[in-house]
């Protein structure tokens, strides 16, 4: 049965179309014969338990010259829409928050993927503390004493905002690193939120794989390998995607998982794995199908929305 399907979103004339995975979606949707809406965060509007969006008709098309068209927006009580994709990117701050907040009143009679609660409580550099024996080591504070201390256990580390995505933000800090005192500052003037530390993981060279889980089950991977002098693997910082398998490691990390985010409503999630370490569990909007699929690896989109439909159809 066709569904009506609102997507929430950056603007769709800002995405890169060719890597983004919500366009993907949409394009699989519409393949299936679903209405496509499109919607930016800001248009939501709740009035007591009624949750309404200025949705715009879309078409989609896979032309990087020509993908979209969008008709007139109309409002509408998102109660009568079928499935809401939350794709927007982070930051995820007080307006992302907001926005959980809203489309929890609709959630499950409009299914809501992912789960706008279980986003709201899982930040991705937190929900996977869940998992600590699966992680590098790991300090989440802004604390200069317990900073220092981390350092000199484990000399060589990687700092981060915790809220930060995209690579943005991420530095490396050697042992005798004189820039350190200058960017403990920048931090603290910076980031109001604790901040992630980790020890450096000098494989990271070797590649960050995005391993993509559909329901909690392994649906693909994506090894992505730094660009020369740079540490960040992320493919918007220069990152080169490569064809890849699951080690036993792995896959030992994804059966661990799994029964988590099933329990949360996480349908569509990506883990990032350095040489056998979990460090993040991205749960608001995981990219990596697109770049699966040109790899000649599984139809994730695909899987997606057969998940969908099945708990549509109960």
């Amino acid at each position: 049965m066709p569904l009506r399907v609102a997507v929430q979103m950056d603007h769709i004339s800002t995405i890169n179309m060719a890597g983004d995975s919500a366009f993907a979606l949409m394009l699989e949707a519409q393949k299936r014969g679903h209405t496509l809406y499109h919607y930016t965060p800001d248009r939501l509007a709740m009035n007591g338990d009624t949750v309404t969006a200025r949705l715009e008709p879309v078409d989609v098309r896979d032309d990087p010259k020509d993908y979209y068209t969008l008709g007139e927006p109309v409002r509408t009580d998102l109660a009568e829409i079928d499935v809401i994709l939350m794709r927007q990117d982070p930051p995820f701050d007080l307006s992302y928050i907001a926005a959980t907040h809203m489309l929890e009143k609709i959630h499950p009679k409009t299914l809501v993927v992912n789960d706008p609660a279980s986003v709201r409580n899982a930040p991705e550099k937190l929900f996977v503390t869940e998992f600590a024996d699966l992680m590098p080591p790991t300090l989440i504070t802004r604390d200069r004493s317990e900073i220092d201390a981390f350092r000199a256990e484990h000399g060589e580390i990687v700092m981060k905002p915790l809220f930060g995505h995209g690579g943005a933000a991420v530095f490396r800090i050697t042992a005798d690193d004189l820039n350190y005192g200058s960017l403990y500052d920048f931090f603290a003037a910076t980031f109001r939120e604790p901040w992630v530390i980790q020890k450096f993981l000098p494989n990271i060279k070797h590649g960050d794989k995005r391993i993509l889980l559909v329901d909690g089950e392994f649906a693909g991977a994506v090894n992505r390998v730094p660009a020369a002098g740079d540490l960040r693997s992320n493919m918007v910082r220069g990152g080169a995607p490569r064809e890849s398998d699951l080690t036993d490691r792995e896959r030992e990390i994804c059966a661990r998982l799994g029964p988590a985010l099933r329990e949360r409503g996480l349908l569509l999630v990506g883990i990032d794995v350095i040489d056998g370490w979990l460090t993040e569990i991205n749960v608001t909007a995981p990219t990596g199908i697109r770049a699966v699929a040109k790899l000649g690896g599984p139809d994730i989109a695909a899987m997606v929305w057969n998940t969908i439909e099945a708990k549509r159809a109960g």
